[in-house]
C-alpha cells in the first residue's frame, strides 16, 4: 500500500512538473487602448523583414540589427509558394525554414508579428500563390470557391504545424497572426473572411488573430471581432479615428504596413525618401502610444524568379527588380543606413528611462572582384531539352513549369513577308527566324507584333518567353498565365504545329554545356570560376550585360537588365568560399560579353 501511495506521489509530482512547464512564459491581451504583455503596456515598435530575401546563414546578423535600431518586434508574411511548389508536396527546409528564422528571433530578444495569409503581395511572384492553383479548372483565388478553400485549409494546416506551437499563448514568441491580407483592396466578402478566421483557429492558431487594411479599404476588409489595424497613414488622429471606428470604440492602435520608403520597378528611377520627414512622423507616432510595423525594416533580395509584377487597366505592366533594397532603414546586404540612425535616435527617445539600445554592429565588409572570366558557353540552341508538341502553342502552366523560359517552335512554309503577332504575350520574348534573331517584345511596351520576312523553303521559327513575374496585386490575379497563352499570327492566319522546350532552370548544375559555340545575338549560357583570398559582401556589375540571371555555387543571385535602374547583383558573402567558386549567367542580349566584376558598392538608381 506504501508503494502504491509513493508511486501515485511521483506521479503525481512529474505531472505537476510538465503542467507547470508548459504553462506559456508570457500572456498577451488586448486593452481599450494599448496591448498588454504580462498585464503591462506594451507598445510595439516593428519591423518588416522576409525571410526568404535574406540568405538563412545572416537571418541572425540581420535580427541583430533590427535590435540595435530598437525594434522590439519583427513582422514577417509566409510564402504560400515556396512552402508548397507541387500540390501536396511542402518545404519547410533551408532558406524556407521560417519555424527557425522564428526561434532566432526570440534568441535576439524579438518579438514576431506572424502574416502568413496566403495572399502576402509583398511585390512577389503571384503574391505569393503556387503556380499550379492555376491548372485547377474552376478555381478562384480570394474566394469561398471550393477548390481553393480546399487548397487554403490544406496549406494553412500545413504551417499551423510548423508554426502554431511559437505562439506566444504557447511559451513562443508570436504575438499576433494576421488573416487574408489587404483584403479590403480586393473584396468586400464577410462571410469569406469568416472562413479565413476558422481556418486559422482550425490551424492551431488560438492566439489573437487581426486584419490590415489601407485606410480607404478598412471598412471593406475588417472582420469585427478581431483587431483592425490600418495600413499606410502616420498621422496619430487620424490612426486612432479609423481603428475606433471598427473596434467599438476601442483601440489598442496599430499600423501595420508604415512606408519609410517603396520599391522599384524595370525602366523606372529608384524610389529614395529623406529621412528626416519619416523621422518626424514616427516621433509623432510614437509620442501618441501607436504601435508600428515599419515596412521594411529591411528589403533584402528576391532572388530567382520571385519577382511579381503590378498591373491595371491605366498602366502598363510593371515588373519588380530583384534588389528589394526599398531605401529601408537596412539597405540591401544588411548595413544601417542614414535612415537606421535616424530612426534609432527617435526610438531611443521614447524608450523607458534608463534603457539603452545595444550598440550598432559593424558595416560588413565588402570585396572587389577584379575580373571573372568565362571558361565554357553554350548557345541557346544547344541545351535544349527534350520537346512537347501540341498543335497550339501551351502556356506554362499547361506545362506544368512555374517559372524561367520556354522556347516555342514550329516549322513553316517561308517566301512571305508580313507581321508576326503573339496575341496575349507572358512576358519578354525574342524572335528568331532559322537560329537569327529578328527582334524582341515587350510586355511592358504593349509590344505584341513585329515584322518578319520568312526566306523561300522550310523555315524554323523559334520564340523565347521568359516569364518576368506574375502580377501581385489587384483585380488581375485572375490573369495570370505565362508563356503564348493564346496563339500566334502570321498575317493573321493562326500558326499550328508547336514544340515547346522548357528551361525553368531550377538547378543550374543540371545543365550541360556540350560546347563553346556562341552565335550571334542568339541567348548564351556561360560558365566559369572565380579565385577569392577571403570573403565578402559584393556587388557584381552587370552594367555592360544585356538582360539575364547569374547564379553563384548553385544559388540563383536574381535577375539584370540594362534599362535599370539595378545595374548590380548583390553577392552576400555568406554564399561564397575561399578559393574557388563556380558562376553561371544566362545572357540573353549580348552573347559576346565575357567578362564580369564585383565591386564594392551597388549600382541602383542607373536607367539607359
Amino acid at each position: 500500500m506504501k508503494r502504491t501511495v509513493f508511486i501515485l506521489c511521483v506521479l503525481f509530482f512529474i505531472c505537476y512538473n510538465r503542467s507547470d512547464a508548459q504553462k506559456p512564459a508570457h500572456s498577451f491581451a488586448l486593452d481599450d487602448s494599448v496591448f498588454l504583455l504580462d498585464g503591462k503596456p506594451l507598445q510595439i515598435i516593428s519591423g518588416e523583414i522576409h525571410y526568404p530575401r535574406v540568405p538563412k546563414e545572416a537571418w541572425r546578423q540581420r535580427l541583430k540589427m533590427a535590435k540595435a535600431m530598437g525594434l522590439n518586434t519583427i513582422s514577417t508574411y509566409v510564402f504560400w509558394n515556396l512552402h508548397e511548389p507541387l500540390k501536396g508536396k511542402y518545404d519547410f527546409t533551408g532558406n524556407n525554414n521560417v519555424a527557425e528564422f522564428i526561434k532566432i528571433a526570440q534568441e535576439e530578444g524579438l518579438w514576431v508579428i506572424l502574416r502568413p495569409s496566403p495572399y502576402v503581395c509583398a511585390e512577389w511572384e503571384f503574391g505569393g500563390y503556387p503556380f499550379w492553383l492555376q491548372n485547377e479548372k474552376g478555381l478562384i483565388v480570394r474566394s469561398t470557391e471550393p477548390q481553393y478553400l480546399e487548397a487554403y485549409k490544406n496549406y494553412i494546416n500545413a504551417v499551423g504545424k510548423q508554426l502554431a506551437p511559437l505562439q506566444i499563448n504557447h511559451g513562443g514568441n508570436i504575438l499576433m497572426v494576421q488573416i487574408e491580407n489587404e483584403y479590403g483592396s480586393y473584396g468586400s466578402d464577410k462571410d469569406y473572411l469568416n472562413i479565413n478566421k476558422k481556418v486559422f483557429i482550425d490551424a492551431g492558431f488560438d492566439g489573437l488573430l487581426y486584419t490590415c487594411d489601407p485606410a480607404n479599404d478598412l471598412v471593406k476588409g475588417h472582420l469585427p471581432g478581431l483587431l483592425p489595424a490600418v495600413n499606410g497613414l502616420d498621422n496619430p488622429a487620424k490612426v486612432k479615428k479609423i481603428i475606433k471606428e471598427n473596434n467599438n470604440g476601442k483601440g489598442p492602435y496599430l499600423i501595420a504596413e508604415w512606408y519609410p520608403a517603396w520599391f522599384d520597378w524595370w525602366g523606372t528611377k529608384h524610389h529614395t525618401v529623406s529621412p528626416d520627414s519619416y523621422a518626424a512622423a514616427l516621433d509623432s507616432v510614437l509620442a501618441n502610444g501607436i504601435s508600428i510595423n515599419m515596412y521594411m525594416f529591411h528589403g533584402g533580395t528576391t532572388r530567382g524568379f520571385m519577382n511579381g509584377a503590378n498591373y491595371n487597366d491605366k498602366n502598363p505592366y510593371e515588373p519588380q527588380i530583384s534588389s528589394y533594397d526599398y531605401d529601408a532603414p537596412l539597405d540591401e546586404a544588411g548595413n544601417a543606413t542614414a535612415k537606421f540612425f535616424k530612426f534609432r535616435e527617435v526610438i531611443q527617445k521614447h524608450l523607458p528611462s534608463g534603457q539603452i539600445l545595444p550598440p550598432v554592429p559593424e558595416k560588413k565588409k565588402t570585396i572587389a572582384i577584379s575580373s571573372i572570366k568565362f571558361s565554357k558557353q553554350s548557345g541557346l540552341f544547344d541545351i535544349l531539352p527534350l520537346p512537347i508538341k501540341n498543335i497550339n502553342p501551351l502556356s506554362f502552366e499547361d506545362l506544368n513549369q512555374a517559372y524561367g523560359y520556354v522556347l516555342y517552335r514550329t516549322v513553316t512554309d517561308g517566301n512571305v513577308a508580313g507581321i508576326l503577332k503573339i496575341k496575349d504575350l507572358c512576358d519578354y520574348a525574342i524572335v528568331f527566324v532559322n537560329g537569327k534573331k529578328v527582334g524582341g517584345l515587350d510586355r511592358r511596351l504593349n509590344q505584341n507584333s513585329i515584322s518578319v520576312d520568312l526566306p523561300k523553303g522550310k523555315v524554323t521559327l523559334d520564340i523565347l518567353v521568359e516569364n518576368m513575374g506574375r502580377i501581385n496585386f489587384g483585380a488581375y490575379l485572375l490573369k495570370n498565365k505565362k508563356g503564348i497563352t493564346e496563339s500566334v499570327l502570321l498575317n493573321n492566319k493562326e500558326m499550328k504545329d508547336w514544340k515547346m522546350y522548357s528551361l525553368p532552370f531550377n538547378d543550374i548544375n543540371s545543365v550541360v554545356i556540350k560546347n563553346n559555340r556562341v552565335e550571334d545575338e542568339v541567348p548564351v549560357l556561360k560558365k566559369g570560376n572565380f579565385e577569392i583570398a577571403a570573403t565578402g559582401d559584393t556587388y557584381l556589375d552587370m552594367s555592360n550585360w544585356g538582360k539575364g540571371m547569374v547564379w553563384v555555387n548553385g544559388h540563383n543571385l536574381g535577375k539584370y537588365w540594362s534599362i535599370g535602374p539595378q545595374q548590380t547583383i548583390y553577392l552576400p558573402a555568406e554564399w561564397l568560399k575561399k578559393g574557388s567558386n563556380e558562376i553561371a549567367v544566362f545572357e540573353m542580349m549580348k552573347p559576346a560579353q565575357a567578362e564580369l566584376k564585383g565591386i564594392e558598392s551597388p549600382i541602383l538608381n542607373s536607367l539607359k
